[in-house]
Formats: C-alpha cells, sequence, structure tokens
C-alpha cells in the first residue's frame, strides 16, 4: 500500500495544479471565461454584456418601485453602454477564479444613494407574481439566511446564462430557474423566466 500512495498523491496534485477549480465536481470544474478568453477572477470588475446585439446594453441599477430605494438589476436601454461593473465572489472566497455551476455573490462595483449593498439578492414582488433581483443582499456567509444572495453563471451553447438556484443549504428547497428579462414600465428587470438571458463578460 506504501508503494502505490505516493504516485496516487502526486497524481492528486498535478491534477490540482491545472484544475483552476479544485474543490467542485468534475462536470463544473470549468472556468468562466471573458470575452478575450480569459478566466473571470474573483474581486475583478466585469461587466455584464448581451450576446445579442440590438437587445439593449450592459446592467445597471435603476429605481423601478415607486420609492427610490432599493435599486433593481436592469439591462441599460443604449446597446452602447456597457452598464456599470460588477465583482463575483465564490462561496469559497478563498478561490481566485469563478468557475461554472458554483456559487457566488455578485455586486455592482458603485456607489449610490440608498444605504444599503449593491449585493444581487433575488426577491418575489406580489404584485406581478414574479421573483425579481434586486440590490441589498448579503456578501458571504453561506446557508439559510443568506440563501436569496447565491448565483451561479452556466453554459448556454457557446455562450453564459445567469442562473438562481443556490446549493449552500444542506437542507434548503430554493426555487431555481435561469435569469431573463421582464419588461416593466419600459424597464429591462432581471427576474426568473423559462427564457435564459445570453450574456458574455467584459473586464472593466
Amino acid at each position: 500500500m506504501k508503494t502505490t500512495s505516493l504516485p496516487l498523491f502526486s497524481l492528486l496534485l498535478i491534477a490540482l495544479a491545472f484544475n483552476p477549480c479544485p474543490w467542485v465536481a468534475e462536470a463544473a470544474s470549468d472556468p468562466v471565461l471573458d470575452i478575450e478568453g480569459k478566466e473571470l477572477q474573483s474581486g475583478v470588475d466585469y461587466y455584464i454584456l448581451s450576446v445579442i446585439h440590438g437587445r439593449g446594453g450592459g446592467l445597471t441599477m435603476a429605481s423601478v418601485r415607486n420609492e427610490i430605494c432599493p435599486l433593481d438589476v436592469v439591462q441599460g436601454e443604449p446597446e452602447v453602454s456597457n452598464g456599470l461593473p460588477v465583482m463575483f465572489t465564490p462561496v469559497n472566497p478563498k478561490e481566485g477564479v469563478i468557475c461554472v455551476s458554483t456559487d457566488h455573490n455578485i455586486k455592482f462595483s458603485a456607489a449610490t444613494i440608498c444605504v444599503q449593498s449593491t449585493v444581487w439578492k433575488l426577491e418575489y414582488d406580489e404584485s406581478t407574481g414574479q421573483w425579481f433581483i434586486t440590490t441589498g443582499g448579503d456578501e458571504g456567509n453561506p446557508g439559510h439566511g443568506t440563501l436569496s444572495n447565491w448565483f451561479k453563471i452556466e453554459k448556454c451553447e457557446e455562450n453564459y446564462k445567469l442562473v438562481f438556484c443556490p446549493t449552500v443549504c444542506d437542507f434548503c428547497k430554493p426555487v431555481c430557474g435561469d435569469i431573463g428579462i421582464y419588461i416593466q414600465d419600459g424597464h429591462r428587470r432581471l427576474a426568473l423566466s423559462d427564457m435564459p438571458f445570453k450574456v458574455m463578460f467584459h473586464k472593466a
């Protein structure tokens, strides 16, 4: 047994060296790539842009409801606009690479007039019966209390899509779904949808 343990351990070290996301399942270990083919890095600013041209610009924040705050996550109207940069923080903050199918927080790297965070969270709106993406979430502390604040990036054909289906709580049964666009009063709000919003990432 001693003669085989060393080679097996060596193979594990080699696998970890070539796998930028070693703490997730093999199917989910691929790093997310930006438009230049580089791996998305934790703590770095990126713009989230639509893959389809002519369908609006990058993601930003807007006051959609009757009150000014909280600010909701929307797609900007001018296609030439990159929107606001966001930062991704994986569930394991020690990981430097953002990988597909793994939980992470998304936070706008911008200041607002609202006394709240710019971390994304999922929130149910009774008036429309829709689950919308808004701001004011908590960063880190994975578990039942922060379930609404965790998102994933999944492959969508040759591109990517945003998904809400957190796995940070073993006994929780969260609502799961793709994130798409819901048009309300002229605003293109991000919401759970049957039609995923295909995105790409551009380093800010």
